[in-house]
C-alpha cells in the first residue's frame, strides 16, 4: 500500500508492480441541477477528478446509484447517460455498478485509475517557497444555493454548470509535464479545508491571496447577500483556529474560500521556478487559472489568508 489511512489524501494506492500502481477511489452525492443528464455528467466529473489530482489516469468505474421506487425510467437512464458519458470522455470503461432503494437519488462512482508510482502526486509533499496554482473558479456552492432560489441568471446557471461537468483532464495533462511537488482538487471541503489539509500534511504554513482567487460570476454578490449553503459553516467551525485571517479581507471573499465546492479545480503546488511556466501553458487553454498563494515553512497557523 502506498498511500492509504495515514494521510488526508484523494484516493488510495496500491502498487501492483515497479511500474504500475492502481488508483482507487469513490464518491456520490444527491443532485446539484435538475437535468438527470447534466447531474450524471458533474457526478462523474467529480469522481473522476481524484484520480487526476493525484497523477493518474482513469481506467475503470462503476456506477453506484440510489434512488426512490417512483421514480421515472426516463430520468434514471439520464443520469446513467451522462455518467455513462463523461466517463468515455475520460477515455475510461463503465463496466457495471450497484444499485438500491433509497428516499433520495444520489449518484456517483466508483474509479480506478492507473499511475507509475515514481509519479504519484500526494496532498502533502508541500515545499516552502512553491507556489499555488488553482484550476478552476469558485463560488459553486454559494451559486447552487442560489440557483435553487432562482436568484441567479441563467449565463451564470450555465457558467457554472459547465465547470461543474468539466473534467480536469486537461489539466492533469498540462501539470504533467511538470515538477509537481503536491495537488489535490478542490471539493467539499472549500479551498480552505483543501489547503489545510495540505498544509498539516507538508509539514508547513499556506498563504493564501483572497484578490487573487478566480471567482465564477455571481458568487461575490450572493456571498454578501448571505446565501451561504450549511457547508460552508461546518467548514468555518472546523477551520476556526487553524486560520489567520487578515482583517482587511473582505467577509465574503471569506465565505467564498470556506464554501464546498462540486467538482472544483486543482489546487498543484510547484516551485517558483517551474509555476509561471505551467501558469502561462493552463491559460492556454483554462483562461481562469490563477495563482492564488504560496508556500511557507511552518508558522503558528497552517493556512494565513491576506
Amino acid at each position: 500500500m502506498l498511500v492509504g489511512f495515514e494521510s488526508s489524501d484523494d484516493a488510495a494506492i496500491y502498487r501492483i508492480d515497479h511500474n504500475i500502481a492502481i488508483i482507487h477511489t469513490l464518491d456520490l452525492f444527491p443532485p446539484v441541477v435538475d437535468e438527470p443528464y447534466l447531474y450524471g455528467q458533474i457526478a462523474a466529473a467529480n469522481a473522476l477528478s481524484d484520480v487526476y489530482a493525484m497523477g493518474g489516469t482513469p481506467k475503470l468505474a462503476l456506477n453506484i446509484l440510489c434512488y426512490p421506487e417512483d421514480l421515472d425510467k426516463e430520468t434514471l437512464k439520464g443520469i446513467l447517460q451522462g455518467g455513462y458519458d463523461k466517463v468515455r470522455e475520460a477515455n475510461a470503461v463503465i463496466a457495471g455498478g450497484h444499485t438500491l432503494k433509497d428516499n433520495e437519488p444520489k449518484y456517483g462512482l466508483s474509479v480506478v485509475g492507473f499511475v507509475h508510482p515514481d509519479h504519484i502526486l500526494t496532498n502533502s509533499n508541500s515545499k516552502a517557497g512553491d507556489l499555488l496554482i488553482l484550476t478552476k473558479p469558485l463560488g459553486t456552492g454559494i451559486l447552487n444555493t442560489a440557483m435553487k432560489a432562482n436568484l441567479i441568471n441563467a449565463e451564470t446557471e450555465n457558467v457554472i454548470i459547465s465547470s461543474m461537468a468539466q473534467l480536469n483532464k486537461r489539466a492533469y495533462e498540462i501539470m504533467n509535464n511538470y515538477k509537481v511537488n503536491a495537488c489535490t482538487d478542490i471539493t467539499g471541503f472549500g479551498v480552505l479545508g483543501h489547503s489545510y489539509e495540505m498544509a498539516a500534511g507538508s509539514g508547513v504554513t499556506i498563504s493564501l491571496n483572497a484578490n487573487s482567487l478566480p471567482l465564477h460570476p455571481q458568487a461575490r454578490d450572493m456571498a454578501k447577500m448571505g446565501i451561504i449553503p450549511a457547508g460552508a459553516y461546518a467548514n468555518r467551525n472546523f477551520l476556526d483556529n487553524k486560520v489567520k485571517v487578515d482583517p482587511s479581507v473582505p467577509l465574503e471573499l471569506l465565505d467564498i474560500m470556506y464554501d464546498p465546492q462540486t467538482s472544483g479545480g486543482l489546487l498543484i503546488s510547484i516551485a517558483e521556478k517551474d509555476a509561471y511556466k505551467l501558469l502561462s501553458e493552463l491559460k492556454g487553454e483554462i483562461p481562469c487559472a490563477e495563482i492564488i498563494g504560496e508556500v511557507l515553512p511552518l508558522d503558528n497557523y497552517s493556512i494565513i489568508v491576506k
